[in-house]
């Protein structure tokens, strides 16, 4: 539930408010756009602090001052009138997304668990995948009422009732397998220090970087213009909304499959199959403009590849890297995925003014091309079979 909400007010603010926003605030939408992208481009630059921080510390603390600090984020769009205000309030949403969202989480059950994290991680994506189906409809709803300042001042809000359930985060070590049989294990709950790594094979480390930062950018730039995207073909701006809203349906519909289904599959079929459902999404609105069966099939698939894509960007570091050090290297190995990402909205938002919408499909469509291909790679050099 924590990851529902906390990706509702934060990831999802600008695709939903971003052109009343601009309205309001007197700024074009890439200027608007910029503030997401400097959240992104903060993220980018703490990741490897917050994975080494919950390395060392435990999910808890670092998860409820993330949660803290969106609704501080929150708070502070709400209150602001000019751009300094406004990019303050990103850095704190950057900060925060960092400390509190999939990555923070998947380090904190890798702690918890080591290898075994793979079906937690599943299972607290599953919620988390309903975010923009949830909190789309209920921000517009609260706009509709408050105005965008006071939906954001009911976020700041929302926010903070996540802190409870990350308090709920055990603060236990996993314990792998040889430390037990030496009788290294820790007592009364104290923390062992973590094994010496097995350097992690460059390869494996730059294509995963790779397939994080392609699927990043995608799913950045999707969240800010996928409503936009739509209308711009010609689809009635109510049912925009409404037919991006089913991404949340397709991810979590995914995610659901993945836990009942997917326990026989590997970190690395799950990521060519992740990665292929997303490519055929893109030729279909581009193909066939507003029609309304050619949005929902974009917005399903997408959002079942995505959903997807989010347990492979979990998983895939327990079967490549040694998981005593999770979160330092995966926070490390995203970092670029961050930055990258933080291009992408304003990257969309000019293909879209410049070519048309269209054309932002069709970019896509070469980004998620080049994510199934590093995928396939990946799994052909490093899948199990291969290994044994």
């Amino acid at each position: 539930m924590s990851q529902l909400v906390c990706w509702g007010v934060s990831y999802y603010v600008i695709g939903l408010f971003g052109e009343t926003m601009a309205a309001d605030l007197g700024q074009g939408l890439p200027t608007i756009h910029g503030g997401f992208t400097v959240a992104l481009v903060v993220m980018g630059l703490v990741s490897p602090g917050v994975g080494r921080a919950i390395d060392r510390h435990g999910g808890r603390p670092v998860m409820v001052t993330g949660s803290l600090l969106m609704a501080a984020g929150c708070l502070g769009l709400s209150l602001a009138h000019g751009l300094a205000a406004y990019y303050g309030a990103w850095v704190l949403l950057g900060l925060a997304m960092r400390m509190a969202l999939y990555d923070a989480a998947f380090a904190a059950l890798a702690r918890i668990g080591g290898r075994a994290a793979r079906t937690p991680i599943s299972q607290i994506t599953l919620l988390g995948g309903l975010a923009s189906t949830v909190l789309w409809p209920v921000g517009q709803g609260l706009a509709d009422v408050l105005g965008w300042r006071g939906a954001l001042g009911v976020y700041a809000v929302l926010a903070l009732a996540t802190v409870p359930l990350h308090l709920l985060i055990p603060p236990d070590r996993h314990v792998p397998d040889r430390q037990v049989s030496e009788g290294r294990a820790p007592e009364n709950g104290a923390e062992s220090a973590p094994p010496m790594p097995v350097p992690p094979s460059l390869l494996a480390s730059v294509l995963y970087a790779l397939i994080v930062a392609l699927t990043g950018m995608l799913n950045s730039g999707l969240s800010a213009h996928m409503i936009g995207m739509l209308a711009g073909l010609g689809m009635a701006p109510a049912l925009a909304v409404w037919v991006s809203t089913l991404r949340g349906v397709g991810q979590s519909a995914a995610r659901l499959a993945e836990i009942r289904f997917g326990r026989r599959l590997s970190a690395f079929g799950l990521g060519i199959l992740a990665t292929g459902l997303i490519l055929p999404c893109f030729p279909l609105p581009a193909a066939f403009g507003a029609a309304p069966a050619a949005g929902i099939a974009f917005a399903l698939l997408f959002g079942a590849g995505n959903g997807l894509v989010t347990i492979v960007r979990g998983a895939l570091p327990l079967a490549l890297f040694d998981p005593a050090r999770y979160g330092q290297t995966v926070g490390r190995l995203i970092t670029p995925g961050f930055f990258v990402s933080a291009l992408a909205p304003l990257l969309f938002a000019l293909v879209i003014e410049r070519f048309g919408d269209a054309a932002a499909l069709w970019l896509s469509f070469l980004l998620a091309v080049a994510a199934f291909v590093a995928s396939l790679v990946l799994a052909l050099r490093f899948g199990p079979r291969r290994r044994a």
